[in-house]
């Protein structure tokens, strides 16, 4: 079969989610955007239901909607992007808890769906999304007598723990927020692990659910192989692929695997990646393509059937490296054409 293959370990997945659950004296919830990071909802989402989650955080009511058929009534399942125009009705019917941005928002909801749960979103420093303080000022109490469900922040730099922009977002946070009796939310992967100040009352585990950075201790999650096409002799001289950008110097074996950039394996991991044929670690040559991959397997005793890219050897943060990027990429970036299993359900 020339089709690369995902094998996603839902049992490391739960047992990522568990471990960081246990790090905070508060709620934990999921974070299951963007298909489960590119795992897949259908399978990703039940899988944290049935290990204690109860709030999942989504970043459109299309999302939502999608991860409400999946887990029935029951969970809650906040958006990130707020109530948008046009969203009143997927967040009627699939009672979604909208994280509310602005005061636009607040209005198009009060408006529309009067009576309807929500939560709030404060920008504390990050400016992307959430209601400034002066705006938060002047909505607070009357947000407030509606009993939000949430209020929740971001942080911008929390994969650094050392950075100054996490202290300031904090006292910014607090100063919006102390006093309040809804429940409070500043953290995911990263917020986790910075520490119990920045806990409060619910977390937001994310990347490290999937075995990325920074939670150093996560389980590999995710493991892909490639199944090797054809292999042959490359002479001296010869060269590998497009661009003839890899010219060999020495008689080299050269596997081409049935992958590429169209399947998540970005061509910027060029010159740079490896794959790996048991405890044989095997060099990416040339430039990566669409659909297939020229790989050095000249140590390898016996012709491969497929090489590992993700999983046991190396994780998604060593392809982001390669690929000048981040795992949160790596993962999203997976494409439709992998032949996927789910172990440990």
């Amino acid at each position: 079969m020339a089709q690369a293959r995902l094998t996603i370990d839902l049992a490391a997945l739960r047992a990522n989610w568990r471990s960081l659950a246990d790090m905070a004296q508060a709620e934990a919830g999921a974070v299951v955007k963007a298909d489960a990071y590119g795992l897949g909802l259908s399978q990703v989402a039940p899988a944290l239901a049935a290990e204690g989650a109860r709030r999942f955080f989504v970043a459109i009511a299309e999302e939502g909607a999608e991860l409400r058929r999946i887990l029935g009534p029951g969970p809650e399942i906040c958006v990130f992007s707020g109530h948008m125009a046009g969203d009143a009705g997927l967040i009627r019917d699939a009672q979604l808890t909208p994280m509310i941005n602005s005061i636009d928002q607040m209005l198009r909801h009060v408006e529309s769906l009067p009576g309807h749960g929500f939560g709030i979103q404060l920008d504390s420093g990050m400016n992307r999304l959430g209601m400034e303080p002066a705006e938060w000022s002047a909505l607070r109490d009357i947000a407030l007598s509606q009993h939000p469900a949430l209020i929740m922040s971001h942080l911008a730099c929390a994969d650094e723990p050392d950075h100054p922009m996490n202290a300031r977002q904090l006292q910014a946070f607090r100063q919006m927020t102390d006093g309040i009796e809804a429940p409070r939310s500043l953290s995911a992967t990263g917020g986790v692990l910075l520490g119990p100040d920045f806990h409060f009352e619910v977390t937001r585990p994310g990347i490290g659910v999937y075995g990325g950075l920074p939670f150093v201790d996560a389980r590999p999650v995710a493991f892909v192989d490639l199944p090797v096409i054809q292999v042959r002799d490359v002479e001296p001289g010869e060269t590998v692929g497009y661009g003839n950008t890899w010219t060999a110097e020495r008689p080299t074996r050269v596997a081409t695997v049935a992958a590429g950039y169209a399947d998540g394996i970005l061509r910027t991991m060029s010159h740079k990646a490896h794959l790996w044929a048991g405890e044989t670690r095997c060099e990416v040559l040339g430039r990566i393509s669409m659909d297939l991959i020229g790989v050095d397997v000249t140590a390898v005793a016996e012709t491969p059937e497929s090489l590992e890219l993700l999983g046991r050897h190396q994780s998604v943060d060593t392809l982001a490296d390669w690929a000048g990027s981040i795992g949160y990429e790596i993962l999203t970036s997976l494409g439709a054409r992998y032949a996927r299993t789910y172990t440990g359900a």
